[in-house]
Parts: C-alpha cells; sequence; structure tokens
C-alpha cells in the first residue's frame, strides 16, 4: 500500500467532511462578500451543512446544494456533491440528470429574467462548459466505484482460488491414501495373511513343544498385525488429510450451520418428514451447499431463500437467489457440482433441476419419493 492511500485511510470521514464544509462556506464567503441577502446566505448555510449528510443521503444534499449554485458562482459544494452521489449511484441517466440541473442552475443568473437578456450565445458556451465541469466529477466518482468493484471482485476471485486449491489439494491427499489403503490392502495384508496360515499350519504339525509355542506366537501376532492393518486402511480410506473429516457425514441437523457460515442473506423455511433416510439426509445438505456456493461465486450480493417441502409421496428443498447486486467476474466452471448433484438425486430415483428466474435469479430443486430410514 502506497504511503498516500494509508495517510487517507487514517484521516477519518468527519474530518473530510468538516473540511469540505469549511471549504464550501469559504467558497461562497469570496463569491458573495457584502452583497449577500438572507436568502442567499440561509441557501449558502443549507448547501454547505448538507455535506455532513452527502455519505447517507448523496441525491438529497446534491440538491440541497442547487440554490446556491444558482444565487452564486461556486464550485466546492455542488462538485463534491456530485462526486458522492457519483461514487455511490449506480443509475447513470440519474448522474446525466444531476450534471445537467447543476449546469443549468449555474448558467442562469438571478433574476431569472436577467439570464437572457444578454448574448444568448455567450449563455450557451458558458452552459457547454459548465456542463463539462458538472460531468468531471460524475465521471471520476464513477471511476472510483468501478475501482471498489474490482477490488472487491478481485478479493472474491482470490477466495475462490484458495477454496478450488485446498480442494485439489485435498483430492490429491485422499487420492494418495486411497491408494495406499489399496497396496496395504492387497499387498500387505495379503502377506500377513498367509504367514498367520503357515504359522497356523505349522502349530498343528509342530511336535516339538517349543515349535509349537513358537508357531503359536507368529499366528498371534500375524492376527492382532491384520487386525491392525484394518484399522488403518479403514483410517485411510475415510480421512482426507484432516482429522475433521473423519467426523459423520453432515445430516438435516447441520443445515441452520451452513447457512449461518455460508456469508449469504439466507431464510429457511418449511421441513421434512422425519423418517427420511440419513443418505437422503446428505444429498438434500450436499444440495443446499452447492447452491449457496454458486450464488456466492456468481451472484455477489443476491439474497437466498432455502425451501423445504413435502407431501404425500415426495419430498425435496428448492434454493432460489435473488439477481445479483454487484457486478459479477465471468469465472470457469465445469459444472461438475451440478453433475454431482444429479447423479445423489438419481441415486434416490429423484431428480435435480436448475433453472434462472424470470427476475434474474436461479432456481434449484431437488425432488425424491419419500422412503422411510
Amino acid at each position: 500500500m502506497s504511503r498516500g492511500r494509508a495517510l487517507r485511510r487514517r484521516v477519518p470521514p468527519w474530518a473530510v467532511d468538516t473540511g469540505l464544509v469549511v471549504l464550501a462556506a469559504l467558497d461562497a464567503w469570496i463569491n458573495l462578500l457584502d452583497e449577500g441577502t438572507l436568502v442567499m446566505w440561509a441557501c449558502v448555510a443549507v448547501g454547505s451543512a448538507g455535506l455532513f449528510l452527502r455519505r447517507r443521503f448523496p441525491l438529497t444534499v446534491f440538491l440541497l446544494t442547487l440554490p446556491m449554485t444558482l444565487f452564486m458562482d461556486v464550485a466546492v459544494a455542488p462538485i463534491a456533491a456530485l462526486y458522492t452521489l457519483a461514487a455511490s449511484a449506480r443509475n447513470r441517466p440519474l448522474l446525466a440528470g444531476c450534471a445537467l440541473l447543476n449546469a443549468a442552475a449555474a448558467t442562469l443568473l438571478w433574476p431569472l429574467s436577467d439570464a437572457f437578456d444578454g448574448d444568448r450565445t455567450w449563455t450557451l458556451v458558458q452552459f457547454v462548459y459548465t456542463l463539462a465541469t458538472a460531468f468531471a466529477p460524475v465521471l471520476f466518482g464513477q471511476l472510483v466505484q468501478a475501482r471498489h468493484d474490482v477490488a472487491r471482485q478481485l478479493v472474491e476471485v482470490e477466495e475462490v482460488r484458495e477454496h478450488e486449491r485446498a480442494l485439489y489439494a485435498e483430492t490429491v491427499l485422499a487420492r494418495e491414501r486411497a491408494q495406499l489403503a489399496r497396496e496395504m490392502h492387497d499387498v500387505v495384508s495379503h502377506q500377513v495373511s498367509l504367514i498367520a496360515v503357515q504359522a497356523g499350519a505349522l502349530q498343528m504339525a509342530a511336535k516339538d513343544p517349543d515349535a509349537r509355542e513358537t508357531a503359536r506366537i507368529i499366528r498371534t501376532l500375524s492376527a492382532n498385525t491384520l487386525d491392525e492393518l484394518r484399522h488403518m486402511v479403514t483410517l485411510l480410506r475415510a480421512s482426507g488429510g484432516k482429522a475433521t473429516e473423519l467426523t459423520p457425514q453432515p445430516t438435516l441437523a447441520d443445515l441452520r450451520q451452513l447457512i449461518a457460515n455460508s456469508g449469504i442473506e439466507t431464510t429457511l423455511t418449511g421441513e421434512l418428514p422425519p423418517g427420511i433416510s440419513t443418505t437422503a439426509q446428505r444429498t438434500v445438505y450436499r444440495t443446499v451447499q452447492e447452491a449457496l456456493t454458486n450464488v456466492r461465486k456468481h451472484a455477489p450480493g443476491a439474497g437466498a431463500e432455502v425451501r423445504l417441502w413435502h407431501d404425500a409421496h415426495h419430498f425435496g428443498v428448492t434454493v432460489t437467489n435473488t439477481a445479483p447486486t454487484r457486478p459479477t467476474v465471468p469465472l470457469p466452471s465445469a459444472r461438475h457440482g451440478l453433475i454431482g448433484l444429479k447423479e445423489r438425486a438419481e441415486l434416490l430415483d429423484g431428480t435435480l433441476t436448475a433453472q434462472p428466474t424470470l427476475q434474474g435469479g436461479y432456481t434449484i430443486e431437488l425432488r425424491a419419493p419419500a422412503r422411510p430410514d
């Protein structure tokens, strides 16, 4: 981070607003001097003091600066209000209209009857010049807004990449552990089983008591080793490298925690029948998990609704998200998540549908026949 940016972040917002109010009042005072009337000074007070609220009510504050722009040739208050409005609003026709209003107020003379008595060509030239001046803070505010959007999107892309790298590392580790488990099961366990069998045969055939005792010890140790190997193979197959992955698979009881940790404004409604199988519960959980992941990845700023439902013969879950409220960045996707969900639904003899909504959002629905556990 540059020193200038760090210094700007150290300055509190109220200090910046106070400085703008003082500059706006000073700008108006220089233009008015001893010629100001009570009405003019009232407009100056309202327009300048309104800059304290420019972050919360940018459009209202801009409108409050128009009267003082009409009465005098000021620049600080309207430019600050226009910049704040452009940095927060995304309605470009509104911004263009505000720039036109500011240019018109700055071009017209008070009283308005004097505005058209002079050279109209010069009035038009002044209007064009003032309009260009008004568009400058609008364009700068839009540039700052786009910069913030890009910075936020880069953070989201980096989070997605970190998540994908972690998933890839876990996949590789799980594959290596599964391969090691197969080797232990196919090779080591086979050899130890042969040792146990041969030791048992030697124990039965040997006539020397010491030889029979030695064979018995070898057979006992081989059997214990086989039990240990089976336990290790089970752990290797169940583990992907983290101890937490040996915990039970998620069920409906973990659904609320999943929604709370998603970072998305999500509502959960409805319920499922109490007798559905644990496999069906895991499928519902994974469907909601994948849907919320897609919302975070492809619809930043959107909200979601998770609706559990069931009738006499079927049960399911419907996840619907609203349209994104922030610009999205196209991210690569092989749609493996939806493919996996469809495979899970088919295992339940159910279906999975995914389609956009008319409001610009997306909906994913799992539907499966009800079967008691």
